[in-house]
Parts: C-alpha cells; structure tokens; sequence
C-alpha cells in the first residue's frame, strides 16, 4: 500500500534515515514505516516542507526535471536588494556545479515583508550594522544548494532558507515538526 507524508523539516536535520557524523535525521522525529523515503532533499541548514514516500512511480515523477513542478522557498538574505540584482535572479544566474558553471532558469523573485515562522533554534546571528531582507522564489529546477547559490552569486548570501511549497501542496498544513500522513488526492496537488 503506498504511503504519503508531509513534513516541516526542522533546522539541523538530515534528509536521510541512516546516521552521519552524528548528525540528527529523520529517524529521529518520527517512526516512519521502513519503505518510505523522502522525495528529493532539502539542506541538513535547510527548513520546510519535505515530502516522503514509498510510491517510486509518484516520486519518479516529482524528481524528474520534465515534470517542471514550481518549489517555492522563503528566503531570508544579508542586505537589501537592489532592483538589478532582483532582476539577475529573475532571468538567470551562473552558479557552480561540480566545478562547472551553469545558469539558472527563470526564477519568480518577489522582496517580501517578514513572514510569520516558527523560530529557528540556533536563531540566526544578529548583526546590529546588517540589515536583512526577505525573498519568496519560486524555482522550476532543484540543483545542488541552488537557493543559497543564486542569492550569493548576487552578493547577497542566504541566512534562512524554507521550502515553503511543492506545487500546490504547502507549508500551511503543517507546524514546525509537524509530521501529517498525505492522501493521494492530497499529493497530487503537486501536479495541479
């Protein structure tokens, strides 16, 4: 029988069920069933929604660069953006993969007010003489550290990065921790 789950993937957690470095993962927040997986991955400094199955057709599909599922993440970055610099993550910028230089797809790029989150534990560093900003970006793609990759390629790095929706299927039914068993017409929301 397949099994869909949605997660809030807390701060400092890997995407991964067996042990590394003795660094906390997903077995530790909850007893998933021993077939299930997760769908892609987000940063063990990475937060936010998390998808995990054991439907290798539906994360097949989900994983595939042809399906063009949307990821939208909050961002919070060091600085205040200037136009241009909004613009270069808009259309597209170089960013280092495997030692080689690849652009990025169009991105959605919007300056946001703070958004209301759970708080983070470590918070991040306050810096008196830094301001900070907030950045929804909606991405097509999922390369390596993309998000943290493309803001410091405009010299603004990223201090908090969340996924906050895959697809239609978001954050907002979840708390931090929070883990909530998905029904298949839940997950194709994905897709819509």
């Amino acid at each position: 029988m397949n099994k869909y789950f949605a997660i809030y993937k807390p701060f400092q957690v890997l995407s991964q069920f067996s042990e590394s470095d003795g660094k906390q993962t997903l077995k530790s927040i909850f007893d998933f069933p021993t077939d299930v997986y997760s769908i892609g991955r987000l940063d063990y400094d990475s937060e936010g929604l998390l998808l995990l199955t054991n439907d290798n057709k539906f994360k097949t599909k989900i994983l595939s660069p042809k399906s063009n599922i949307t990821k939208t993440y909050i961002v919070q970055i060091e600085g205040i953006p200037l136009p241009y610099q909004i613009e270069q993550l808009r259309i597209g910028v170089l960013i280092k993969l495997k030692q080689m230089q690849c652009r990025t797809k169009p991105a959605n790029v919007k300056v946001i007010e703070e958004p209301m989150l759970p708080e983070r534990f470590p918070p991040i560093r306050f810096r008196k003489n830094m301001p900070t900003s907030w950045l929804n970006i909606s991405i097509t793609e999922g390369k390596n550290r993309q998000i943290r990759k493309m803001t410091a390629s405009i010299g603004l790095p990223t201090l908090r990065l969340i996924r906050y929706s895959i697809g239609k299927l978001n954050l907002d039914i979840l708390q931090s921790q929070q883990i909530k068993e998905l029904k298949f017409a839940d997950v194709v929301k994905v897709f819509e």
